[in-house]
């Protein structure tokens, strides 16, 4: 029988023998498939740890984006609860950023810290109002004295119109009538201790937490709990640090002082009152991070902060990844202009297509031994498992925009409702502050810059556990196609074919009238 000699090792290349053999051209996601492998992995049981610094372990390889529309408390809670990391932006002032810092630090999982609560000469009017101009979907408020001593409950019953004109404290429960339970026998497991408590009694939806001079601290609910209870199957297991608190990182912006110099007191000053608070992870995130600015911000950082884990970009190149290296940066940031609302390309004919981004700069990142995320451009798992490939996590904005968990502003548009999403190069967002990602002045947007960046809406979508979880299956199939059972071997057992504007189409459903599609469209 005649022996015929194997194409596949020259159709389906390893990462680099394909790039060398593509250059100059710069290819993108869907530009490249990955070719499958023998395998004895099943998906499920395929590890999503990732490991982007000697004190920063995740249990799953996905950071939400440090935009405005992204990524706030909320939003950086449910990722660590999800194994994976928020980046909360800087597009607030200093004390509210702090303040976001130490919500996500000092999470209780199903714990409301900080409740929304009612003073006792207010009216049923005055909540109405503030459920109305708040849009909030719940009508229970604690009572409290203005130094936060509880009174009572306002059930949400008599929180009606009828009611307008009575006083709070003439429908609320009275103190006696509360459960509460002390901060202090919380334990160590606080939703077993929560879940019991209504295990025990019946029709009680509500648990107040005090401390021991009886002032509000927070407050469980019956539908969390059980929420949480729900989701204790779940593959993911949330990315702690060795306190056991979540983990949390935040971008900050470069202050400069009037001659143009970094203020590097201011810098340290803020950075410094964060990881009081345990911040694990300061990025330092502009637009163009291979630049004297970024690099004298970040070796500012590593000579006060040796144990901090510091995150710099954005880059498209070897060269700019041994820069930000060789200044104290931990992990990489590279992408520039492949976010869906991104026009950097387009305004200023920069950026490179993103696969020969990662590709570039995990060649230096392997020789000096660093960490690399794509930052951009992501639209589906699939792409996400192609990144992997040569990256050690990924960075989402568009993905999770819609979830509920996102700080954007919902709009209902002819029955259906949207988020704001926008580009932290857009007009609005550089007038709220992220002008310095993009090296202007606030003073001068509008006069001086040009937009990089656009104002767009994401269709509202379910919670972040929802999406992570698809996510994280789309990661694991592509994982148990190519026989890795983690993401080293991912990225060993890659092997990359170019693919045609007819192969995309072919990759998409067609030839078909599509009745139900997934989640995540394949296009």
């Amino acid at each position: 029988m005649t022996k015929y000699p194997s194409m596949d090792k020259e159709i389906f290349l390893p990462a680099e023998q394909f790039f060398e053999q593509t250059k100059p051209t710069g290819l993108t996601f869907d530009d490249i498939s990955l070719a499958t492998r023998y395998s004895d992995v099943l998906p499920s049981d395929a590890n999503l740890g990732t490991q982007l610094s000697e004190n920063i372990s995740l249990n799953l390889p996905i950071l939400s984006s440090d935009m405005d529309t992204v990524t706030e408390s909320e939003m950086a809670i449910a990722m660590a609860l999800c194994g994976g990391l928020g980046i909360l932006h800087y597009n607030m002032s200093k004390r509210q950023q702090l303040k976001e810092v130490t919500r996500v630090k000092y999470h209780v999982h199903g714990l409301i810290q900080d409740p929304i609560t009612i003073t006792a000469d207010k009216l049923i009017g005055d909540v109405l109002g503030l459920i109305d101009q708040k849009g909030f979907q719940f009508r229970t408020f604690p009572i409290v004295e203005d130094n936060g001593k509880l009174l009572g409950l306002l059930p949400g019953r008599v929180v009606k119109h009828r009611y307008r004109s009575r006083k709070v404290t003439d429908g609320m429960l009275a103190r006696n009538e509360v459960y509460t339970v002390k901060q202090t026998d919380i334990g160590e497991d606080p939703i077993q201790t929560a879940d019991r408590f209504f295990s025990e009694h019946m029709g009680i939806h509500k648990l107040l937490v005090v401390d021991d001079n009886d002032k509000l601290c927070g407050l469980y609910t019956l539908s969390d709990i059980e929420r949480i209870i729900g989701e204790a199957g779940n593959h993911l297991k949330p990315a702690r640090d060795h306190n056991f608190r979540l983990l949390c990182g935040a971008a900050v912006s470069i202050p400069r002082l009037e001659d143009g110099k970094i203020n590097q007191d201011e810098l340290i000053q803020h950075v410094g009152e964060m990881v009081q608070q345990g911040l694990n992870l300061v990025a330092v995130s502009t637009a163009h991070g291979h630049t004297q600015g970024v690099g004298d911000a970040t070796k500012v950082l590593r000579k006060e902060f040796a144990n901090l884990t510091i995150m710099a970009g954005n880059v498209t190149s070897g060269e700019g990844v041994e820069f930000l290296g060789d200044c104290g940066a931990d992990i990489i940031k590279v992408g520039q202009g492949p976010g869906s609302i991104c026009t950097t390309r387009i305004v200023a004919g920069v950026g490179i297509p993103q696969m020969s981004a990662l590709y570039a700069a995990s060649c230096k990142a392997k020789k000096k031994g660093l960490s690399i995320v794509a930052d951009g451009g992501i639209t589906k798992s699939g792409d996400i498992v192609k990144a992997l490939t040569l990256t050690d996590g990924v960075i989402c904005g568009s993905l999770l925009a819609g979830c509920k968990e996102a700080p954007g502003r919902i709009i209902e548009i002819e029955g259906k409702y949207y988020k704001q999403y926008r580009g932290m190069g857009s007009l609005e967002a550089m007038r709220d502050g992220s002008a310095a990602r993009y090296g202007h002045s606030a003073k001068d947007v509008g006069a001086k810059s040009a937009a990089e960046g656009i104002e767009a809406l994401k269709e509202v979508a379910g919670s972040v556990t929802e999406t992570i979880n698809l996510l994280a299956g789309g990661i694991r199939s592509g994982m148990g196609y190519l026989g890795a059972s983690n993401l080293s071997e991912l990225k060993s057992n890659a092997r990359y074919v170019r693919v045609t504007p007819a192969g995309q189409k072919e990759s998409s459903p067609h030839d078909v009238i599509e009745i139900k599609n997934s989640e995540f469209s394949r296009s």
